[in-house]
């Protein structure tokens, strides 16, 4: 039988004297992270049992945060003004999308040891198909997995939860379990009985409007949808409807798909305040493209298509596109194509919001990853930001920066 895994990678523990602003691992005491070595800490007292939010300004959003934060109703993706209605005490931190990548790309170095079926859901996510690897390692995968996670706390600090099941439905229901550090198992025969009282909302992609609209069914948890017909779940849900009506018996049959497509990759800011002075705006453009360079970069892609959203103060969105003849990761290419999608944008600021993104998103090997062909100082920048990227994974996020990102 198939063993999948789904891996969440986290990094904050209830208490907390002493945090890493670059890589978020949380330890005792020191002036330098135990995990990267860096010197960017915050140690105080006060820190210790201290709620953490991963974000931005007021009108910002929560990238992430930890147990004591989420345990107050905290949530990603929720508005940070709302966060810290919620949990008024907390110490907000700085997103670091640089350091983000290379943890990353450690980790997935890490699973591709154990097997080559690594499909990644995020830059902390993924599942592996474990089938066949026990012959390969000596070992079974609930072993395996138990050394990936102490190897990512000995090596990198990170913390992670395990769900192992024999699909990824199943799987990525496990890991959200126990949470942090959690570690669940779903065997096919109690599979059944597992699901039976468990609420539908656990399934994934089922939102406050799916509840609702199973709660109006009679629906609240797996036993009751097992009660309704195939026929009648597809007339009452349309192809949704199908989809109940297996996963209600634990089944699902997607296989975990290593080079399963990335439609894009992005980053967006919300302005504490309205901007329109176009120095402070290239600054986050710069800034924007580094981070979405990084995240290419640590998944091996590249994108064909530059893209350039504004959103006004008066809430109208205006999305940009640009394709480039060659597909590129290099930040400078990004930020020269964004900047260029602004200045002709048509429309003047305020802005409250900012991004920037790549799409049609293909493998970098074969791009084009020394910038603009008809630059003849493209190739040139190129190498100096690899050179750059090198330093950076190195000796940490702000150890080069460009005169553009302090704006």
């Amino acid at each position: 039988m198939p063993e999948i895994c789904n891996t969440r990678v986290t990094d904050g523990t209830a208490a907390m004297p002493a945090l890493c602003r670059d890589c978020l691992t949380i330890f005792e005491t020191g002036t330098r992270c135990p995990a990267c070595g860096r010197p960017r800490v915050i140690a105080h007292p006060e820190l210790r049992d201290r709620p953490v939010i991963v974000g931005g300004g007021r009108r910002g959003v929560v990238s992430t945060a930890c147990y004591l934060a989420r345990i107050r109703g905290v949530r990603s993706d929720m508005p940070m003004f709302k966060a810290l209605e919620l949990c008024p005490d907390a110490a907000v931190v700085k997103p670091r999308g640089a350091a983000y990548a290379e943890a990353s790309r450690a980790i997935r170095a890490m699973m591709e040891e154990l097997t080559p079926a690594v499909e990644p859901l995020s830059l902390d996510e993924a599942f592996l198909d474990l089938s066949g690897t026990e012959r390969l390692h000596g070992a079974p995968p609930a072993l395996l997995l138990a050394r990936l996670v102490r190897r990512m706390e000995d090596e990198l600090g990170l913390s992670g939860s395990i769900g192992l099941s024999h699909n990824k439905f199943l799987s990525k229901l496990a890991s959200d379990l126990d949470k942090p550090r959690g570690f669940a198992v779903i065997g096919r025969t109690e599979t059944l009985d597992f699901l039976a009282e468990r609420p539908v909302g656990l399934i994934w992609g089922v939102g406050a409007a799916g509840r609702a609209a199973l709660e109006q069914a009679g629906v609240r948890s797996f036993a009751d949808l097992r009660r309704w017909e195939r026929r009648d779940l597809a007339a009452r849900f349309g192809s949704m409807g199908e989809r109940l009506w297996h996963l209600a018996r634990g089944q699902d049959h997607r296989r975990v798909s290593p080079n399963a497509p990335v439609k894009s990759i992005s980053n967006e800011t919300t302005f504490a305040e309205d901007i329109a002075d176009p120095g402070l705006l290239d600054g986050h453009i710069w800034r924007l493209a580094e981070k979405v360079a990084d995240r290419a970069k640590a998944r091996g892609r590249a994108g064909r298509v530059v893209v350039l959203k504004l959103k006004r103060a008066d809430h109208r969105l205006l999305t940009r596109r640009h394709a480039l003849a060659e597909p590129t990761q290099i930040a400078d290419r990004i930020y020269r194509e964004a900047r260029a999608l602004f200045d002709h944008a048509g429309t003047q600021g305020p802005f409250r919001l900012i991004g920037v993104g790549l799409s049609e998103i293909v493998a970098a090997r074969g791009a084009e990853l020394s910038g603009d062909l008809f630059d003849l100082q493209a190739e040139e920048r190129a190498r100096a930001e690899r050179a750059s990227d090198a330093i950076r994974a190195r000796f940490g996020a702000q150890a080069i920066l460009k005169g553009r990102a302090l704006r």
